[in-house]
């Protein structure tokens, strides 16, 4: 926090309360300054018996204190705005001269820098209510994640879209919600892939032809879940859990599921930092990056993801699904709201 330059009255004052025999705590009550102000402000009048402050070298700073917290508050509004538009900004309402160059200097002495805004999907309030309900409810759970049956799709391009969009923030606001940066759903061509798995073995990796709805994910159900299902420990109760994707929801799909005796866990919606796969996707992905040479269209893609599936490391499943009670921590901490997973 920047200090307030003193007037000569108010040293003046605090000499005088000094010298009428008041202490450095009853100054500070009285006038409402620092101790370690007043002290200094006393010793330096034993020093040179003045009261007034020593000439000034070089420029005093063009921003009080008063103006820099304006500054702050001018950048929490609008965490993504170019330093040009927040210079602009914050001039107007002051109705000042200021350089793009000295507010830059004051934010990055404030703690604030530019740095590329972390992508998480946006979480409406009642799903925010719903996240944080659901992982209330399993804060105590640990052996139970070891029984759960974790699923999902993605989709792989060939060509990625990396790009950036900065905020406004200081070191520990990362995951803050007005830091993040919504994701929305990608409609570029590419391969969709079905998969799923336990903490103690990977399931199949399906390559998704054309649209999923309801009639074609319970035929994948039927196809690749139920074997691997019927695979497991039968001493185990397992879950299948999967999202609220509309075709995961569909009566049909419900009725299938219970006919087959599949347990499901109920699943909040805009959740993807409480499903391990999610990470297990950038794993995926990351072996795929690494083969030499890249795949070069749809097919070559398709095979690589398969065969890098099963190139996974049965550590990396452990790891993941460990990491359920941190992740449910990190969501209650968050108040439902997205987290660092």
């Amino acid at each position: 926090m920047h200090q307030r330059d003193l007037s000569d009255f108010e040293r003046g004052m605090i000499v005088g309360l000094h010298l009428a025999g008041k202490s450095g705590r009853d100054i500070e009550k009285i006038l409402k300054v620092g101790k370690s102000t007043a002290n200094r402000v006393i010793s330096a009048y034993h020093e040179s018996e003045k009261t007034t402050t020593a000439p000034r070298t070089g420029r005093p700073p063009i921003l009080d204190e008063r103006s820099t917290r304006q500054l702050v508050r001018t950048v929490k509004k609008n965490r993504k705005a170019a330093v040009e538009e927040i210079t602009h900004e914050f001039a107007s309402g002051l109705n000042i001269s200021v350089s793009k160059r000295t507010v830059q200097r004051v934010l990055h002495k404030e703690g604030f820098y530019a740095r590329v805004g972390v992508r998480k999907p946006f979480v409406s309030e009642t799903n925010r209510t719903r996240r944080l309900k659901w992982s209330e409810e399993r804060k105590s759970w640990t052996d139970e994640w070891n029984s759960v049956i974790w699923s999902d799709e993605s989709r792989y391009l060939i060509f990625q879209n990396d790009s950036r969009q900065w905020v406004w923030r200081r070191p520990h606001e990362k995951y803050d919600v007005d830091c993040l940066i919504p994701t929305v759903k990608s409609g570029n061509a590419g391969v969709m892939v079905w998969g799923c798995f336990t903490r103690n073995m990977i399931g199949p990796l399906i390559i998704v032809e054309g649209r999923l709805n309801a009639e074609s994910y319970k035929n994948l159900l039927e196809s690749h879940l139920l074997p691997f299902y019927e695979s497991l420990n039968g001493d185990l109760p397992y879950f299948f859990q999967d999202d609220n994707a509309p075709c995961h929801r569909a009566h049909s799909v419900a009725s299938w599921k219970e006919e087959n005796m599949i347990n499901c866990l109920l699943w909040p919606a805009q959740s993807p930092d409480l499903n391990p796969i999610e990470h297990l996707w950038d794993v995926l992905e990351r072996q795929v990056r690494a083969r030499n040479p890249h795949p070069k269209n749809k097919d070559e893609l398709a095979l690589a993801l398969t065969e890098e599936w099963l190139n996974i490391d049965q550590t990396i499943l452990e790891n993941l699904v460990d990491s359920m009670p941190r992740r449910v921590d990190a969501v209650i901490k968050s108040r439902g709201y997205p987290t660092k997973y």
